[in-house]
C-alpha cells in the first residue's frame, strides 16, 4: 500500500482497485478507522461494476502522517466545547475538518484524478459533505453513509454507544482486539460478528496504533458544527444511506441530511447497524454503483 506526500507535512497511505481509465470513486472512512475498513472485497466488488476504487487512511489513522506532537486532552476538550470557549477549543486541535476534507482532494491530485464520486462512511460522510460544499466542481457525486449534518439534535446516539465510544480502550495487542467486540453495541443486530471485529482490530493494531489520532480526528469533527444552511445550497448529486439499526449515528442523521439536500436520493438499509455486514454488500455495491453512473 503506497504512500503519497500530497501535500508539506502530509502524507497519504492508499490503495486502488481497478482500471484506471473506469470513474474513479475516492472511499473516505470514519472516525479513528483505517482504510480497511473499507473491506477489500468490497472494493473489488465495487470496481467490478466498472469503478476505479480508492481508499486511504486519514490523517493521524494508520499508516498516514500522524500528529502525535499536538496531543488533546478530550475530557478538558469537551469541558471547553460544554462551557462555550470556541476559541480556546479551537486552539486545542491541530487541524480541522476542512483539511481533512483538502487532503482527499490533494491525493486525488497527486493521483492524476481532477474529479472524483466522493463516498464517505461515519465521520467520513461528514468530510464527503465538507468536499462537496466546497469543491463542488470535483465531486462528481457525493455518497453520504451512516452520517449526519453536524447539527446535535439529530443523528443522536444512544448512552450505550457512546460509552462504547469514550471508554478507555486497552493499549496492549490482546487487550485492543479483545475489547473489538464492545462495537457490537452499534453493528448489525443480525449480522453483527465479533470475530470479524476482532480481525479487523487485529489487522488495524498491527498496521498502525495511533490512539492519540481518535482525539484530534473528534475535535475536528466537532468544531466542525452544523452544516445545515450549506447543505441547502448543495447542487451535487446526493445519495444517502443509513442503516436502520444504527445506534451510533440514529438513522434521523440520514434523513435530515436527506431533506436538506436537494434533489437527494435516500436509502435506509433494514439489518445494518453502524456497519456494513458482507450479506448487505450486494445492495449497497448496487446503490453505489447506481448512483456513480
Amino acid at each position: 500500500m503506497p504512500t503519497l506526500d500530497v501535500a508539506p507535512g502530509i502524507s497519504l497511505a492508499h490503495e486502488c482497485f481497478g482500471d484506471p481509465d473506469d470513474a474513479p470513486v475516492l472511499l473516505v472512512m470514519g472516525l479513528g478507522a483505517q482504510m480497511i475498513a473499507w473491506h477489500e472485497d468490497l472494493c473489488r466488488a465495487l470496481a467490478d461494476r466498472g469503478r476505479y476504487v480508492i481508499r486511504f487512511d486519514n490523517r493521524d489513522c494508520g499508516r498516514s502522517t500522524i500528529f502525535d506532537d499536538h496531543p488533546v486532552d478530550m475530557a478538558r476538550f469537551i469541558e471547553t466545547v460544554k462551557a462555550g470557549d470556541h476559541a480556546a477549543a479551537l486552539a486545542m486541535v491541530p487541524y480541522r475538518l476542512t483539511d481533512m476534507a483538502d487532503d482527499g482532494f490533494a491525493l486525488l491530485t497527486a493521483l492524476g484524478i481532477e474529479r472524483a464520486h466522493v463516498v464517505g462512511a461515519s465521520m467520513g460522510g461528514m468530510i464527503a459533505q465538507r468536499m462537496a460544499l466546497t469543491r463542488p466542481e470535483r465531486v462528481l457525486s457525493l455518497t453520504s453513509m451512516m452520517s449526519t449534518t453536524g447539527e446535535p439534535e439529530y443523528g443522536r446516539s444512544t448512552p450505550e454507544a457512546r460509552a462504547g465510544l469514550f471508554g478507555p480502550r486497552p493499549t496492549d495487542r490482546e487487550g485492543y482486539i479483545a475489547a473489538a467486540e464492545r462495537e457490537l453495541v452499534w453493528a448489525s443486530k443480525k449480522y453483527g460478528d465479533a470475530a470479524e471485529l476482532r480481525q479487523l482490530a487485529a489487522e488495524s493494531y498491527d498496521r498502525g496504533h495511533h490512539p492519540g489520532g481518535v482525539a484530534r480526528q473528534m475535535g475536528a469533527m466537532v468544531l466542525d458544527g452544523s452544516r445545515a444552511d450549506a447543505l441547502r445550497g448543495l447542487r451535487v448529486p446526493t445519495l444517502v444511506i443509513h442503516g436502520l439499526d444504527d445506534t451510533l449515528i440514529d438513522p434521523s442523521g440520514g434523513r435530515r441530511t436527506a431533506e436538506l439536500v436537494p434533489g437527494a436520493e435516500l436509502l435506509l438499509v433494514p439489518d445494518m447497524g453502524h456497519d456494513r455486514p458482507r450479506p448487505l454488500w450486494p445492495g449497497l455495491v448496487d446503490a453505489m454503483a447506481r448512483h456513480t453512473a
